[in-house]
């Protein structure tokens, strides 16, 4: 196929899914009215009970303590007003992500997805994205969904100590510090939060791969990609490890572009 019929079927496959955003949020908002179903529970999380709603129902809130302290602040925006710059911040998120091939990020179908659900999964992508070279930014993944966290057997198998150090030790230095405050909320996640994600007991359409199964694949594909040096492995085995597989949950794999572009920090330090 010659490099011409490529970019033809690539810039086709663009329109079309730029045109499905369109209809997500011109055609399908107005007459379902869920838009910033998934946000919801970022603005409205109620630390004296954050895990009282199952995963998928409205309004549930199924991250770690760290995460829900942190979403509380939210609450002192209107909900119009928390949604727009929700929204802002993810369209950001894409700009940064795809920079020159934004339009093709956003052309994605989970991305327009995730865009009309406001999840985090394009906020994982770009600590995903800046993990290679700023480990730290792992605590973002592990302090949220956790099990896309996976990721990091790219250090291991990579020998890149350090980096996985890094990554590990602010993690647990930020949860060192909430179980102080927070110990009783840390109770709950656990009992609440996260063991109905973790036997799939959702209401909401899925892909219903059981992630005992999806957690080990994950983690051979990231190793097999860290020892070829295929970097597009640590998204996409983030992606497949999410406690749940949701559609949207793919925006993940948004992370690719940003992945090629930055230079990892064993590359960086050794300048």
């Amino acid at each position: 196929m010659s490099p011409g019929t490529l970019r033809a079927i690539r810039d086709g496959l663009a329109v079309a899914g730029l045109l499905f955003a369109a209809y997500l949020f011109a055609i399908v908002a107005p007459r379902a009215g869920t838009v910033g179903f998934d946000a919801f529970p970022y603005w409205s999380v109620d630390l004296e009970h954050p895990y009282a709603r199952v995963a998928g129902e409205f309004g549930a809130f199924t991250y770690t303590p760290v995460a829900a302290r942190a979403f509380a602040v939210a609450s002192l925006l209107s909900w119009p007003a928390f949604w727009f710059a929700w929204t802002a911040i993810l369209l950001g998120t894409i700009a940064w992500l795809g920079w020159r091939r934004a339009l093709l990020v956003l052309a994605f179908p989970p991305v327009a997805v995730e865009l009309y659900h406001g999840n985090i999964h394009l906020l994982l992508a770009a600590a995903i994205g800046l993990g290679l070279r700023y480990p730290a930014a792992w605590a973002f993944v592990l302090l949220t969904k956790v099990t896309p966290g996976i990721g990091l057997v790219w250090f291991a198998v990579r020998r890149e100590w350090r980096s996985l150090g890094i990554a590990l030790g602010v993690s647990g230095v930020i949860v060192a510090a909430s179980l102080v405050v927070d110990a009783r909320l840390w109770q709950e996640w656990i009992v609440d939060g996260l063991l109905p994600v973790a036997g799939a007991d959702v209401s909401q359409p899925h892909i219903e791969i059981p992630l005992l199964i999806r957690l080990p694949a994950a983690a051979a594909l990231v190793a097999w990609g860290g020892l070829t040096d295929r970097r597009w492995t640590i998204a996409a085995a983030a992606a497949l490890a999410l406690p749940v597989l949701w559609f949207s949950g793919f925006a993940i794999l948004a992370a690719i572009p940003a992945l090629d572009r930055l230079q990892p920090a064993a590359t960086v330090g050794a300048e």
